[in-house]
């Protein structure tokens, strides 16, 4: 079971919103959520779970408003607290910001909405692309007339509809790593992982079956493969639409996908990653007159790839002013209210070193604060190129029509979290 009741409270804890869904709950009941939040606030015990003799609540914060769920029996907290979220998520597509003066303005909306999310206690509905279908925003209804459920209300596939026909079936698949990263001057990787998501855009007639095969270090030992071209994700989440023990029992991604645009999977990967793009950065500091900066720029990838839209942002002294630069390729601009400057390169190939340099005026005064050596960022973007080395090893679709689709796979490392220190 998942709740009894939803409210949705101002920050003084005046309720806005209120859907009693079983009957079992005391309306008034509620006016204790928060004297218990305010006392367990004093004792330092914060939690999203709050318990008294008559009710457990289960709340979330957004905003300037607390989304609580209240039950009389014992509840599936993961459960709803994901159902809270995705409230907020829902609600969000309907009137974007979700705030207290949105919700008193749509609760017209927000009641048919949940009364659709959740019925007797049990979510149903909570795809935004299917509530779309039939409860739009305006709210506008033909009087005597009830509106038709989308089949996807009723079909087992909650997530997409019956019907759906292009002239032109494609799948658009793009698998995108980002690339998190900590190094000290001397080049040694502190921190750094691989954070990468599956994305694609579908556009298929009918109720296809997608199977994807990758390069799962599991599967690859399991068939008795070599270990070398393998990948061993972690933290691997998929979409509702992936058959879980289909993946448990031999690896493969089977799902019939949702219409448009979503995240198949995430994943993510713990491993020490050599530095892409290298920054080293030679400082000369001349006290009461000037600093001057020779940055040197390393791509350490492949000759075959190529970054593009490279920016390195390097720091400089919060009084520094008339910028002076030199450099052979990309340009450069001062960034004064982030007292940096940035080095852009448009295009950036495998194997390059390129070299600038920056000259900044110092006042004669020098400040009384110290300030601190924030770390150099790097953004960038490789296309046709995987950090990780992840691989589709296939995309099949299947279609009781047997109509032809065309999967289309496109590979992209871009910049996390990616900072250098500075001498």
């Amino acid at each position: 079971m998942s709740s009894s009741a939803i409210f949705v409270l101002d920050l003084k804890g005046k309720v806005i919103i209120a859907r009693n869904y079983r009957g079992d709950v005391d309306m008034a009941a509620i006016d204790k959520f928060m004297p218990l939040l305010m006392d367990k606030e004093e004792e330092g015990l914060t939690s999203p779970i709050l318990h008294n003799e008559e009710a457990t609540f289960v709340y979330i914060k957004h905003s300037n408003l607390f989304f609580v769920s209240m039950a009389r029996k014992n509840v599936n907290v993961a459960l709803v607290l994901a159902f809270l979220f995705k409230c907020v998520e829902v609600f969000g597509e309907y009137f974007k910001d979700v705030e207290e003066e949105s919700v008193r303005d749509n609760f017209v909306i927000i009641y048919e909405l949940l009364d659709e999310m959740m019925d007797f206690g049990y979510p149903q509905t909570t795809d935004s692309r299917i509530l779309q279908e039939y409860i739009t925003q305006e709210g506008h209804k033909l009087e005597g007339i009830a509106p038709k459920l989308p089949m996807a209300v009723t079909n087992a596939v909650s997530w997409r509809s019956e019907g759906i026909k292009y002239r032109k079936n494609e799948v658009f698949l793009d698998v995108i790593e980002s690339v998190n990263m900590l190094a000290n001057a001397n080049g040694a990787v502190l921190r750094s992982e691989i954070v990468g998501a599956v994305k694609m855009r579908v556009f298929l007639t009918g109720m296809p079956e997608l199977r994807l095969g990758l390069n799962d270090k599991v599967l690859f030992e399991s068939s008795g493969r070599g270990k070398n071209k393998s990948v061993e994700l972690e933290d691997v989440k998929f979409h509702q639409c992936v058959r879980l023990s289909r993946f448990e029992n031999d690896r493969t991604i089977s799902f019939i996908p949702p219409d448009g645009e979503f995240e198949l999977m995430s994943y993510r990967l713990t491993t020490t990653v050599k530095p892409l793009i290298w920054i080293e950065a030679v400082v000369e500091r001349h006290t009461h007159s000037r600093v001057e900066y020779m940055v040197k720029a390393k791509s350490q990838f492949k000759r075959r790839s190529t970054a593009n839209n490279v920016e390195v942002i390097i720091p400089v002294p919060s009084d520094a002013d008339s910028p002076k630069f030199k450099t052979s390729v990309g340009t450069v601009r001062y960034v004064p209210e982030q007292s940096a400057f940035v080095w852009t390169i448009k295009s950036f190939p495998g194997g390059k070193e390129y070299l600038m340099r920056a000259h900044f005026n110092l006042p004669s005064v020098i400040s009384e604060d110290m300030e601190g050596k924030p770390p150099m960022k790097v953004k960038f973007e490789i296309p046709y190129f995987t950090t990780s080395g992840i691989q589709v090893r296939y995309l099949k679709i299947i279609e009781k029509s047997g109509y032809q689709a065309l999967p289309w796979v496109r590979y992209i490392t871009q910049n996390g979290d990616y900072q250098l220190r500075m001498v």
